[in-house]
């Protein structure tokens, strides 16, 4: 049994065989889906935006969590009728013989009460004398957990979050990409937002398919 945080992309890759690409589809077509954020919201955006330009160097991982990735997933809201988010939640599958376990930040998951069928999952990393490893490595671990409880063709979606820079990643059977980063603490905010509130549109799809 292993934990996520003690996996790297380079150990991913050697023992799953999987691959990184530049970019993949999914991946582009998620980061250009077009999603609706009103002007309440980016205002709301905006000034959260100034505000951790001053001050998110000096958060602490659970700073982080609180005055910034929870600031914008309350704007986005990413709840629905048959799923939700969910915090810390025990994630646990068994990958070509290896069992992978963590808790993710957040996990976007089938179900309202308990988790079910997760389709994305947010790391966020803040370097300390107590986190060490790899984000990148971390998240897509979390990822290969979550393909393994849903067909192995199903897009699984991430999100690494590293002080003031978001990068997102897709994981498609063997093969995964990573955006470039975006930061909170400019106009990439209501992008943030934005592709945020596009997953939503991707799991309501796998969830309600049109027949």
């Amino acid at each position: 049994m292993s934990n996520f945080r003690d996996w790297t992309l380079q150990h991913l890759n050697k023992r799953f065989g999987l691959k990184q690409l530049a970019t993949h589809q999914a991946l582009t077509s998620w980061l250009e889906t077009e999603a609706v954020i009103d002007d309440v919201e980016r205002n709301i955006l905006a000034r959260l935006s100034k505000k951790l330009i001053l001050s998110i160097d000096s958060y602490n991982e659970q700073e982080l969590i609180i005055k910034c990735i929870g600031g914008i997933i309350s704007v986005v809201g990413l709840d629905g009728d048959n799923y939700s988010a969910f915090a810390e939640r025990l994630l646990e599958a068994t990958v070509d013989g290896e069992v992978l376990t963590g808790k993710p930040d957040l996990m976007l998951a089938a179900g309202t009460s308990e988790p079910e069928a997760p389709y994305f999952c947010l790391h966020e990393y803040k370097k300390s004398l107590e986190n060490s490893g790899e984000p990148s490595g971390q998240c897509l671990a979390a990822m290969l957990a979550a393909q393994a409880k849903n067909p192995t063709e199903q897009v699984i979606y991430g999100c690494y979050v590293l002080g003031r820079q978001w990068l997102f990643m897709v994981l498609v059977g063997k093969q995964y990409a990573i955006s470039n980063a975006y930061l909170v603490t400019r106009n990439d905010i209501f992008d943030i937002a934005r592709i945020l509130r596009a997953l939503k549109y991707k799991v309501e799809a796998i969830l309600n398919p049109v027949s």
